[in-house]
């Protein structure tokens, strides 16, 4: 058993022992045993890998995450335990955890809780002690593949191969049902300032709380909210949140979208930019590996300037579709994917990335918000 550094520097404190068996198969058959922690259960979905070094408590509540086993490629994670300050949700949204090694002793005057206990109060399984180096290799390998973790329990290897197998494809999903509000609700502004209204797609905190520090009248919509209801907050700009899944589930936001444009400004962020883009005519597609984690370089088109983002998506914009519909304003440094595009006639500026930032750098934050509230107060739309 690997047991790490800081079990053996801590001499007074005996050397945990294995707990629950778990079980991690992949469906082109990758079995791997490890230990089991969290809560004991099934947990079926996409495995995949995200790169940042922090920022775990924010990555668990991530909407965006539903439908998907997260696995985090730095190799110990749980040493600054939970404080509940970044939470991004009500409450952690991936179906599983994958570490290679779990910190069982964190060490934060902010820490309320481990990650195990955590992760045991939201009744969500997790593993530790197996080769996530290896898994990541062979995810960017030959891409995203459907999983299924199994802590406890007496289900065989075959078993739990099968239900890795034979589970719906991700775009089969209707996850932004699962994470988005039940119910309207408005988070108060300044008095007389500018409405925006919120599509709900699995929205993260974060997000709300810089459209509110810029004193905007906040109205989140659920994502199967009628326009008549949206129109009803009369609002000055529109924004589509983040969210999990397959953007061509998003039909609802893609008819609000299609109404409100050229109307009002129109913004998008992570799944709300692949939903306007749908909504305009372009196209989407899976990505190989996905983006995510908190190190992905975008590079601005107009000032020539690279950002440093926080990313978590598996889908994205096809550039050529959106040839004569919309300009390209940014694009992954790596993989020259799009990362934002704006159509100044109809007041639409989206970007693919977190500018939000949490976990991540804020390079992006004043850029994107500061404009959007800007490009909100102006009152009318920049028209060419």
């Amino acid at each position: 058993m690997f047991t790490g550094y800081h079990y053996d520097n801590i001499p007074a404190i005996e050397k945990l022992e294995w707990g629950m068996k778990a079980i991690l198969a992949l469906e082109d058959g990758t079995v791997v045993e490890g230990e089991g922690w969290g809560a004991e259960g099934t947990a079926l979905g996409e495995l995949v890998f995200a790169t940042s070094f922090t920022g775990y408590e924010e990555a668990l509540t991530d909407p965006s995450y539903k439908g998907q086993i997260l696995m985090l490629t730095y190799p110990l994670i749980g040493n600054y335990g939970v404080s509940g300050a970044k939470f991004q949700s009500e409450g952690i949204k991936v179906e599983g955890f994958v570490v290679r090694e779990k910190c069982d002793y964190p060490s934060h005057y902010k820490s309320k809780r481990s990650i195990e206990q955590f992760l045991k109060e939201e009744n969500v399984p997790a593993i530790c002690e197996i080769d996530t180096r290896m898994l990541t290799i062979k995810t960017r390998r030959y891409g995203t593949m459907k999983a299924c973790l199994r802590v406890g329990g007496t289900e065989e290897k075959e078993k739990v191969l099968e239900l890795a197998i034979t589970q719906p494809d991700i775009s089969e999903l209707d996850l932004i049902e699962q994470v988005t509000c039940k119910k309207p609700y408005r988070i108060k502004g300044k008095e007389g300032g500018k409405r925006i209204a919120v599509i709900d797609l699995g929205v993260k905190r974060n997000i709300l709380n810089n459209l509110a520090k810029r004193d905007l009248d906040i109205f989140v919509f659920p994502a199967n909210a009628e326009e008549s209801e949206i129109r009803n907050s009369e609002p000055d700009a529109l924004l589509l949140s983040n969210g999990p899944g397959d953007p061509k589930r998003g039909k609802n936001a893609m008819r609000v979208v299609k109404n409100f444009a050229g109307e009002i400004p129109i913004f998008g962020i992570c799944l709300g930019l692949q939903i306007i883009a749908l909504a305009l005519g372009c196209d989407t597609y899976k990505l190989k590996f996905g983006h995510r984690g908190a190190n992905q370089p975008v590079k601005d088109l107009k000032s020539g300037r690279v950002y440093i983002t926080s990313q978590n998506h598996g889908f994205a914009v096809d550039k050529d579709s959106m040839d004569g519909v919309v300009e390209l304003t940014q694009i992954n440094a790596n993989d020259n994917t799009v990362e934002g595009f704006e159509n100044s006639y109809l007041g639409i500026k989206c970007v693919q990335y977190h500018p939000e930032a949490s976990p991540g750098p804020w390079d992006t934050e004043k850029m994107f918000f500061d404009e959007l509230v800007n490009y909100t107060r102006s009152g009318s739309l920049q028209r060419q």
